[in-house]
Order: C-alpha cells, then structure tokens, then sequence
C-alpha cells in the first residue's frame, strides 16, 4: 500500500464519523485533502453539513466541492475537526505547522467538541521534534523573537536552531494572516507541554506548532491497514 493510498485510507476511516448537520472544521494539507474530497462526494449525495476551513487552500478545494462553508464566528462551535499531521507520538500530542495553517488549524480544533487526526505511520514518534517546530511570529522585531526562541528551547533542553521559512521562489513565507514562520530545528522536544506555555510567553510568537491535549483520536495508516488511537483520560 503506497503512502498516498494510505493517507486516502485514514481519510476513508474518519469520514466514518461524519453524521448529517455537524459542524465540521477541514484541515489543511496533503492528508487533510483526501478528507475534504470525500466530504465533497457524501455532499454531492445528499450529506447536509456546514463547514470550517483552517485554509484559503482548504476553502479553495471545499468551494470547488460544493460543500457549505462558515466562518467560525458564525458556528462558533464545532462537532468535529479532522486534520492531518506533521508527527504523532503515544499520547497524541502533535507537530503541526509544516503547510504553514497552524494558527488557524489550532484555533478550529480547539473549538471542537473532537478533534481526530488522519495520517499514516510515518508520522509516529516516540518523542515529538524530529520534525522542525513551525512557530508563527509577528514579522516586526523577528531577529530578536528568533534569537528569545532559541534562548527557550535551550533552557527547555531543546537546543538547535530556527530558521525563517521561505516559498519556493525564494519570498519569505507570508501566512494567511500575514505572518511569518520560523521552522525550529530541535531534534527532540523532552517536555513539549512546558516547551509549548514557554513559547507562547514571549513577545512576537503569534502561535506555535505544538497541539497538546488538543487531539483526541487519531487513525493511523499503515500497510497492514488503518488503526484507531485514542487519548486517555
């Protein structure tokens, strides 16, 4: 089974869960699009829902669907949010931020009663920060938010480095709600909760890439199929 396929296929699972008139938030990634084309086929069939994009991409692909859009301050309260990942470890804890719609994402899934993860087993960790931490930070004063980052991570025994996110014609990448991201190569995050309320304290970070206690189900695909995960109490 090719990874595309399993992506498809933990898209496939979660859409399981999708009942008639729920609120629903669409993440936003490679993942995430298999999901928000299989919405688009249960709304062309007669599946009655309203829906959040964490994306302008996200939106783009739900319009080209047909599937109702709103806005979060209209529903302001969500069933369901299904999303992909950057990485996963045991207790569900996430890196997310690699498509650059973290602020977004993580603002819809907090303002879901669930939020289910859709991804396969390459995304598995034992301990998040293999994957470069995305931290979304306001472009004014970004050298010195950048180098007070880094002065955190150390101290939160997650050395490294963090550099300022580019698009591939070489701009600097600009997010939907116009700021910057600062890509933060740890290798290993031993304590991502602290990691993560140190972040948010300082001047500049807008939001940052780690989803804790945020998740609360996860279908992980691999070649022997499609296993459900669950968040302890």
């Amino acid at each position: 089974m090719s990874i595309e396929t399993q992506k498809r296929s933990a898209a496939a699972e979660a859409l399981k869960l999708v009942e008639p008139d729920m609120r629903i938030g669409l993440g936003t990634g490679s993942t995430a699009r298999y999901f928000v084309d299989l919405l688009g086929e249960r709304v062309r069939d007669g599946l009655k829902v309203q829906c959040v994009p964490t994306s302008i991409a996200t939106a783009r692909q739900a319009e080209l669907l047909h599937i109702p859009l709103r806005t979060l301050d209209e529903l302001t309260e969500l069933d369901l949010t299904i999303d992909g990942t950057d990485e996963i470890d045991d207790s569900l804890s996430l890196i997310k931020g690699g498509g650059g719609a973290l602020l977004r994402e993580k603002i819809v899934a907090a303002a879901s009663r669930q939020m289910v993860v859709i991804a396969d087993d390459s995304k598995c960790v034992s301990t998040l920060g293999r994957f470069p931490l995305p931290v979304e930070i306001n472009p004014f004063g970004m050298e010195a938010t950048r180098l007070e980052i880094m002065r955190i991570c150390e101290i939160n025994k997650a050395p490294g480095s963090a550099r300022l996110r580019h698009s591939t014609d070489g701009r600097i990448f600009v997010t939907d709600g116009g700021h910057y991201i600062l890509d933060c190569a740890l290798g290993s995050i031993p304590d991502s909760q602290k990691l993560g309320i140190a972040l948010n304290n300082i001047p500049g970070v807008i939001e940052h890439g780690l989803f804790i206690n945020i998740c609360t189900t996860a279908f992980i695909a691999s070649s022997n199929g499609v296993a459900l995960k669950v968040r302890s109490a």
